[in-house]
């Protein structure tokens, strides 16, 4: 079995899992009757502090959706330039939601606060109207950093002074917690709406959860409908959303420390270079530049010894932690990432 650090969207269910989607008490979603779902998007609201919750087929339809409800077309959204939603989901926010993107530098996923209030619309005919500010925690791009509290809560601050509501990608948010040592609504009381995936790092097969209050998952789900979300017996998929919500959160810590353990070894290796002290949850970011060689080819060599991995740019790798990958498995990575470095030693 190949040793898989492309992503922790590559776990698998557990058996229990498997067991409570065998079992679940389903009904049509779409009418509100079934059961397992309704189970699920309470417990999600709870956990995160929200008055109510959607269950969708995918973080970026989770996302789409949350745009969709909180702005009007010919909008513009505040949001850091290398965040998910700009960059991955397809340009979603132009094409469904017609919204314009006002992107800004961020480090290790923070826009600079004063970027942000830079950003703000003033009431002008000639500009958009500034609709929605989004942040991503933990920040993918920047190696799975977490956003502190106190900038979350600038940000929140900021966004009540001018009635701008603020939506958090959470994909990882759970990873943030862990990360934190805190309780989940520590995090999500600093935003309107927020959106985090069950697939991830708490291996349930497929899901995400868009949570905010009442009156805006109403809105949320009619959006959800139009674009292709409305399930029926969708309580197949969400118990496994419940069992990864009740029993998955608290093994992340698990992925962290694995992640910095490999980090850190990473770092010793010549031509490798890398923060290890900046790795904070499951993902690492390093540069092969040294190498002499490019992230295509040094995948290629890691291919052949049955490791897999992403690029993140032409010298720049990601290794994701997760549920699927050992203590042992580390130990492979290291060593074969220590025979390229000494081949490509060699060569050059």
């Amino acid at each position: 079995m190949p040793i898989d650090l492309r992503s922790d969207t590559v776990t698998t269910p557990t058996e229990k899992m498997r067991d409570a989607i065998r079992d679940a008490a389903v009904g049509d979603d779409v009418y509100g009757e079934d059961p397992t779902i309704n189970h699920l998007e309470q417990l999600a609201a709870e956990i995160v502090g929200k008055e109510a919750a959607l269950f969708v087929t995918s973080g970026t339809q989770g996302n789409q959706v949350a745009v969709l409800s909180h702005t009007q077309r010919g909008d513009e959204v505040i949001l850091e330039e290398y965040s998910h939603i700009f960059g991955y989901e397809t340009a979603g926010l132009s094409t469904i939601a017609g919204v314009q993107a006002r992107t800004i530098k961020g480090v290790n996923g923070q826009m600079p606060i004063p970027d942000i209030v830079a950003a703000i619309r003033e009431d002008d005919i000639h500009c958009p109207k500034t609709a929605l500010i989004c942040l991503e925690n933990t920040h993918g791009d920047s190696g799975g950093r977490i956003l502190p509290l106190n900038y979350m809560e600038e940000v929140y601050e900021i966004s009540r002074q001018h009635q701008i509501p603020v939506h958090l990608d959470g994909a990882r948010l759970f990873n943030a917690a862990v990360g934190l040592g805190v309780d989940p609504k520590e995090i999500t009381k600093l935003v309107d709406t927020v959106q985090f995936c069950l697939s991830k790092g708490l291996s349930a097969p497929m899901g995400s959860i868009l949570a905010g209050p009442k009156n805006f998952i109403e809105k949320a789900r009619k959006w959800r409908k139009m674009l292709g979300g409305g399930m029926r017996q969708a309580g197949i998929a969400g118990a496994a959303g419940i069992v990864a919500l009740e029993e998955m959160v608290g093994r992340l810590e698990e992925d962290h420390v694995h992640a910095k353990k490999l980090a850190q070894r990473l770092a010793l290796i010549e031509g490798i270079d890398i923060d290890a002290e900046g790795v904070e949850t499951n993902i690492i970011m390093f540069s092969i530049e040294g190498l002499g060689m490019d992230s295509e080819e040094f995948i290629e060599k890691l291919n052949e010894h049955q490791i897999l991995a992403n690029s993140a740019g032409p010298y720049r790798i990601r290794f994701v932690t997760h549920r699927g990958i050992t203590k042992e498995d580390i130990g492979t990575a290291v060593e074969v990432v220590n025979r390229i470095a000494a081949g490509a030693k060699t060569r050059l």
